[in-house]
């Protein structure tokens, strides 16, 4: 390119302007090239003491060629993060650095805006930073707005760009994949050159397929404790696309080869074009990313302390322990078995009893089964004659709490509401409508749809006030996405407004009802994304409450989301999924490392299962804090041997929680033996076993008291013999 006549190469610099976006021990590094107005991205990565020496100045020497911070198509990038046409038709867009400001939010928050423009057309980008200083978390975005004549169409609108160049040879992705019923499992590979693709076109559901996250070792695979991470994720509870591309050639005019793996992660490029009026803005979903040079461990530590502290609703709170009525009766329920049901859970010492699905629908559009009654949310008075708002008071004079299920975005064909408006559902015209579970979706991106799903739900909540949490949930997909109340020109702003419809629901509810809970579950979990933890409590991880399996899913899912909202039933044996039959000391044991709740029926129990399942409880209520509010140490994965085992630290490193899980047993096999983490060195611990069974204790030290050092450096041994033993230690500094 040219510059007052002269030939200019892209990789000519010279650097004027530095952008640190930094956190205590992370830094993103970014620069203007005045040469060119092109913004750069320098590093990320651990914080150095003096930044300004990555700058290179005139060419640069190999290794240290920059990359676009946002790089648009059409200006030799096959890869971008942004393609635009251009309300004259145009698809290039070459973006111009403006200016950028630095706001400081409070003593931990900043906030960085930077302003691009095309070097023609009055197009704007403007990137967006948060930088969370003690959590080392960055939340980038981006908001796109325009002047042009005429509409243009974002064909594709990331939400960040992430390069690294030249610093390591080798990548290892760490993602989370799975549908319902074994979400979140663990899966690691090593990058290949080429391009790999996470991404999810269910529209409703975030979760399933992949987790919208992952974790990148660098240069070696990094384990709990060493290596350095890059761990991230997207708040966005629709479809997204995070591509990983990793290439070995020139980038522009580059004199030199190199490798380079650039990150793209936003919204999903397929049909989802969106048409941008003059003067209109739009503004991406958030991109979460944190890096850690101590392993994954520290990684994950850095996301859970940040959402507690900023996205998750009351992330200072603790959970109550709930009974759901789901796997004890179904739909076959009546106001005296669940009368009957909330006195067994207020005897076994429980906070919450929470009515699951069946409890609206009359006559023959009851709800005694998953084929009808979704849309009319009116009692089901032959079910629940005095309503409600009796069962609330009911629950409340026996000391609990009470919850409720809903599905407002869902409605059955045969409901009054269609019957109504059947031109509130997602639909194609000429296409035969498909239903899943006997249902359809009503279309979010109608402001009228949003009106009645946030009054069906609020009135609900006003006419019992005494509710206290709502189970929502969501158990299909789109098929055939249309919508009738877009234009015929904007029936790709589907994928975009439906969720942005869902959260501005979300988002009435919770200034009307601020005192109620919210919990995320779709046909298990589906929506586990942050973009749906800002609007809730917790999430329901899998409809798949086995003990085992639990281990698994729970294990992947507290990567990149936080104990306090993954919510843990301990259920009937044999399991109503895989029918496998546990001990109901393991049940709890695996439960009681999130938020511990129950799906069963205390009137079939015997009292012996009474009495521990009483004592289990208790026994919550004492660590629940920990569990809660303290970092999360992985000490033996279940995907690397026969047992695993984690443990929480308080924030003073005073209290210790660990759990055990012997997942499989072979005659002869070694003993697990297990080296505790985050304790402090100097200072001494007494160990405890707690939640046992018949006094019978897997740890032979019970009752030592032993060093910080000790407990890290050699460890402890556990006495596991068979198949489903587990143990839960508690240590206190003395």
């Amino acid at each position: 390119m040219k510059l007052n006549g002269t030939m200019i190469y892209q990789t000519d610099y010279q650097i004027d302007t530095v952008i640190e976006i930094s956190t205590n021990n992370t830094l993103l590094l970014l620069g203007v090239n005045t040469l060119t107005g092109e913004l750069l991205q320098f590093y990320y990565g651990k914080r150095i003491q003096n930044p300004l020496e990555l700058i290179p100045q005139g060419r640069p020497r190999k290794g240290e060629e920059a990359t676009p911070a946002y790089s648009s198509f059409g200006g030799g990038n096959s890869n971008a993060a942004l393609w635009v046409t251009h309300a004259d038709g145009a698809l290039s867009t070459e973006l111009i650095y403006q200016s950028h400001k630095i706001e400081q939010v409070d003593n931990n928050k900043s906030h960085i805006i930077i302003l691009l423009k095309d070097k023609y057309y009055p197009f704007y980008v403007e990137l967006n930073y948060s930088c969370y200083q003690q959590q080392d978390v960055i939340e980038s975005w981006v908001v796109f707005f325009h002047n042009e004549q005429s509409n243009i169409v974002l064909n594709q609108y990331s939400s960040a760009e992430l390069s690294i160049a030249n610093q390591y040879e080798d990548y290892y992705l760490t993602s989370f994949q799975g549908l319902w019923e074994r979400e979140n499992t663990l899966q690691q590979e090593k990058l290949q050159m080429g391009k790999k693709v996470l991404d999810n076109r269910y529209g409703t559901w975030s979760s399933f397929g992949h987790n919208p996250s992952f974790m990148l070792s660098l240069g070696t695979p990094a384990d709990e404790k060493q290596g350095e991470v890059i761990a991230a994720a997207l708040a966005w509870s629709g479809c997204w696309n995070m591509t990983f591309n990793y290439s070995n050639g020139k980038l522009y005019h580059d004199t030199s080869d190199r490798r380079l793996l650039s990150i793209t992660a936003g919204i999903d490029n397929v049909a989802t074009d969106y048409h941008l009026q003059p003067g209109d803005k739009l503004n991406t979903p958030k991109f979460i990313m944190t890096y850690s040079d101590k392993g994954r461990g520290q990684a994950s530590r850095n996301l859970h302390s940040w959402a507690r502290r900023y996205k998750l609703l009351d992330g200072d709170l603790e959970r109550p322990i709930l009974l759901n009525s789901w796997e004890g009766l179904h739909f076959d329920f009546d106001e005296a078995k669940l009368l009957e049901m909330m006195d067994g859970t207020a005897a076994m010492g429980g906070e919450m009893f929470v009515l699951d699905d069946g409890w609206f629908g009359n006559n023959d559009k009851a709800r005694n089964g998953p084929d009808r009654g979704l849309g009319d949310w009116q009692v089901n008075k032959q079910k629940l004659p005095n309503g409600l708002a009796y069962l609330a008071e009911q629950a409340n004079e026996r000391g609990l709490k009470f919850g409720l299920w809903v599905e407002p975005e869902m409605v059955n064909p045969d409901s009054e509401l269609f019957k109504a408006h059947p031109e509130w559902v997602v639909q194609q015209p000429n296409r035969e409508q498909i239903l899943y579970r006997n249902q359809l979706i009503l279309d979010l991106s109608n402001p009228l749809v949003q009106d009645f799903i946030f009054y069906s739900v609020s009135d609900i909540l006003n006419q019992s006030p005494l509710i206290s949490y709502i189970k929502w949930d969501c158990n299909r997909s789109f098929t055939n996405p249309g919508s009738q109340y877009l234009p015929k020109d904007q029936q790709t702003h589907i994928w975009f407004e439906y969720v942005s419809g869902l959260y501005k629901v979300y988002d009435r509810l919770i200034k009307a009802h601020p005192k109620v809970m919210f919990q995320a579950c779709a046909s298990g979990g589906g929506r586990i994304d942050y973009g749906m933890l800002m609007r809730n409590h917790e999430f329901w991880p899998s409809d798949n409450t086995d003990a085992l399996q639990r281990v698994f899913i729970q294990w992947g899912t507290n990567y990149i989301y936080p104990a306090i909202a993954t919510a843990a039933h301990v259920t009937l044996s044999p399991n109503i999924q895989t029918q496998r039959h546990t001990p109901l000391k393991f049940r709890f044991d695996v439960a009681m490392s999130g938020r511990l709740g129950l799906e069963l029926k205390p009137e079939d129990m015997q009292e012996d299962e009474l009495a521990f399942v009483k004592s289990a409880i208790q026994t919550y209520k004492l660590i629940r804090a920990t569990i809660m509010f303290g970092d999360l140490y992985r000490l033996a994965s279940p995907y690397d041997g026969h047992f695993a085992a984690c443990m929480y630290v308080s924030q003073d490193a005073q209290k210790v929680i660990v759990f055990a899980y012997n997942i499989c047993y072979k005659l002869g096999q070694i003993q697990p033996h297990i080296r505790l983490d985050g304790l402090q060195e100097d200072r001494k611990y007494v160990i405890r076993e707690i939640n046992k069974l018949d006094d019978h204790s897997h740890c032979s030290i019970e009752n030592s008291v032993l060093s910080g050092d000790v407990l890290m450096t050699y460890g402890l041994s556990l006495n596991f013999t068979q198949e489903y033993d587990s143990a839960v230690l508690q240590l206190n500094m003395v």
